[in-house]
């Protein structure tokens, strides 16, 4: 199947774009080129390849999850500026003065 310039012009009316005859001649030709291209790699024998998902061969490599304990409240707050019994004390940033 080949492009030809009332295809292109065709296109270009659905694109909304205007473009001057020696434009609409080179995109016909490059769009010929693409589609010849096409054309080649579904003539090439695919039959014992393997689909592939991604491009590189991806191995999970994540570490197994293993619980390790964490930090208590108290050692959190440690070195906290500001803080109250469990928490740490932020200045108000909703409903201000400027909201």
């Amino acid at each position: 199947m080949a492009v030809t310039m009332k295809d292109v012009e065709y296109i270009a009316k659905l694109a909304r774009l205007k473009f001057t005859e020696e434009e609409k001649q080179k995109l016909t030709h490059e769009l010929n080129d693409i589609l010849n291209y096409i054309d080649q790699l579904n003539k090439i024998d695919t039959s014992n390849v393997e689909p592939l998902s991604h491009v590189i061969d991806v191995k999970n490599v994540f570490r197994e999850d293993v619980v390790k304990p964490g930090l208590t409240s108290a050692e959190a707050l440690k070195n906290a500026p500001a803080k109250t019994e469990k928490f740490f004390k932020v200045p108000k940033v909703i409903g201000g003065k400027d909201a």
